[in-house]
């Protein structure tokens, strides 16, 4: 499991409620997730877990509560301005630019960072060549620490859904972020795939100090490399805790084994939250 976390959060849901018309996505959640720490977010299917990145990356703004990132309200600020704050995320569904080579997607994730202005970098001048140096020895790291060398300047979109991970991945950790939302960054993978990941996130939480938010089906890598976790259930929060306290908890058992009644569906991505 990954190194002990810092005290304090770093994040912190407060309240988070979020409707679509209608259906009720969230409903008051809250939770803190402390620096240094892999925090996981689990429940079942439409149990609300995406929607709850999605406000925390501002994709979604909450209907009612808030998010504070390192002390500060971040509710109303665009997803852009998260990212350069330090919070950068991966999707459940691949969003890599297919067309560009695994280099050049990588480097997309470090264009906030640019400082030259857009002539200078355009006929790549003095300061602009050498920015452009700086940032390609930080990416290159980055492929190296994900062992992807042998594909850098392969097409992104004829990698292996696996590879396509991995550089998704790569493109998120370019953005140099303080708290990394990855959404099931193990959906569709084997499991020589998953032990890769898995290595890779406890890499990158111990020995490059990001703090994981991670949304995760896979029971046994949420035990195996989660500090806490939170549970969602309807899209209320019905646990919190440490991985074996709260795989422990009997409303966790019931929601896990479909005694409930009834599901609610999380809404489709392509519709938007009632306006606050």
């Amino acid at each position: 499991m990954a190194g002990e976390a810092e005290d304090g959060p770093v994040l912190e849901a407060v309240g988070v409620s979020l409707r679509f018309g209608g259906v009720r996505a969230l409903t008051d959640v809250s939770f803190g997730v402390k620096r240094g720490e892999v925090f996981s977010i689990i429940g079942p299917n439409g149990a609300g877990k995406t929607s709850m990145v999605n406000c925390v990356s501002g994709r979604y703004r909450p209907t009612e509560g808030g998010i504070r990132f390192e002390g500060r309200d971040i509710t109303r600020l665009p997803t852009r301005k998260r990212a350069a704050i330090g919070i950068g995320r991966t999707f459940q569904n691949l969003a890599l630019f297919g067309h560009m080579t695994v280099l050049e997607n990588i480097m997309v994730g470090r264009h906030h960072l640019l400082r030259k202005g857009f002539l200078p970098g355009m006929l790549w001048w003095g300061g602009a060549q050498r920015e452009e140096i700086a940032h390609r020895r930080e990416v290159e790291e980055i492929i190296d620490f994900l062992e992807i060398q042998h594909v850098r300047k392969a097409v992104a979109g004829q990698l292996s859904y696996g590879l396509r991970k991995r550089v998704e991945l790569a493109r998120a950790m370019a953005l140099k972020p303080k708290l990394i939302l990855l959404d099931e960054p193990m959906a569709g993978m084997n499991l020589e795939e998953k032990e890769d990941m898995a290595r890779f996130i406890i890499d990158l939480n111990e020995e490059w100090g990001m703090t994981v938010l991670m949304i995760e089906h896979d029971m046994g890598v949420v035990m195996d490399i989660s500090h806490r976790v939170v549970v969602l259930d309807f899209g209320r929060k019905i646990a919190e805790g440490r991985p074996e306290e709260v795989m422990a908890d009997p409303h966790v058992r019931s929601a896990y084994l479909g005694e409930a009644d009834e599901v609610v569906q999380e809404p489709a991505e392509a519709l938007e939250p009632t306006a606050p």
